[in-house]
């Protein structure tokens, strides 16, 4: 597949306003590897090529294991990951695929367990930028990897 427009050249001023809010939640007191999980999971989840690709990077730049890396796609099976983490991924699929009737009140509280409010209120706008984004590449094909070098996810060792 080839890009089908550059967004970020097209609307630069929006692209700045989401990598501004983007900048927020990565300064949150969620930490990486709660960000890394929420943001490779729901990249996989909306079929988003250029951002599991990006995400698995940072996340690896981040020291995370490879395999806890190939493990996301399953984490309700696998013994990888801990009750926050599982937390935020569970939390994560619930919004970025939206159940009929709303997020359950036994996901919400078995969330709220694991976080403060704040960091719950945190993670909530985490997931929104990183559906955005999502949407954004869905839309317009970027390719994944083209701005490795640039950003310096080519030290990730992943190629």
């Amino acid at each position: 597949m080839t890009q089908r427009l550059d967004y970020m050249q097209q609307s630069p001023d929006m692209v700045k306003k989401l990598m501004e809010l983007s900048a927020l939640y990565k300064k949150s007191t969620l930490g990486d590897t709660i960000n890394d999980l929420v943001n490779i999971r729901a990249s996989q989840l909306n079929g988003c090529a250029f951002c599991v690709d990006m995400h698995n990077k940072e996340a690896k730049l981040h020291g995370e294991r490879e395999l806890r890396l190939y493990h996301v796609a399953i984490w309700r099976e696998s013994p990888l990951f801990e009750p926050r983490e599982r937390a935020a991924l569970a939390w994560t699929e619930a919004l970025t695929q939206i159940p009929e009737h709303g997020v359950p009140d036994e996901l919400y509280e078995r969330v709220r367990g694991q976080f403060s409010e704040k960091e719950l209120s945190d993670l909530t706008f985490q997931i929104m930028v990183i559906n955005a984004w999502n949407r954004a590449n869905v839309a317009f094909l970027p390719v994944p990897g083209a701005f490795d070098k640039a950003w310096g996810l080519d030290k990730a060792g992943l190629s």
